[in-house]
């Protein structure tokens, strides 16, 4: 890799991936900076909000509480819904392929790191029908 600015990425150096529930910030994977064998970056999630259920098939998440307070629900192995309330510090493991949904119940916004292995549940985050990009700069 050439361009060492891109080992070095801030949130809002990135387009965002905009949603009715929040945004991510994609700061690390193959269209950002050549990682081949995970992505991440930083979900914001306002007040009240947060993602419904979804899995990611074929893929493992870390999930990391940076800022702010919620509900994370992560299914187990019979999909029977555990759901616990979640604050900074806090490292979910999503097993692969595992339904799973983060609720936003505090009165500040949710800042979130999170890791997808292998690469490719970013891909399918821009078919959603509510995705938008928030141009770099404009967060």
């Amino acid at each position: 890799m050439g361009d060492m600015n891109k080992l070095f990425v801030y949130p809002g150096d990135v387009d965002n991936f905009g949603f009715d529930w929040g945004r991510l910030a994609l700061t690390v994977g193959p269209e950002v900076n050549d990682a081949a064998q995970f992505s991440g970056g930083v979900v914001f999630v306002p007040p009240g909000q947060g993602h419904t259920r979804h899995n990611h098939p074929g893929a493992e998440e870390i999930i990391f509480i940076i800022k702010g307070t919620g509900e994370q629900m992560v299914e187990d192995e019979d999909g029977a819904p555990v759901t616990r309330q979640v604050g900074p510090g806090c490292t979910i493991f999503i097993p692969e392929s595992r339904f799973h949904s983060t609720l936003n119940t505090g009165d500040e916004p949710m800042e979130i790191f999170v890791v997808y292995s292998p690469t490719g549940p970013e891909r399918v985050l821009r078919e959603l029908p509510d995705f938008h990009i928030i141009p770099a700069g404009q967060v």
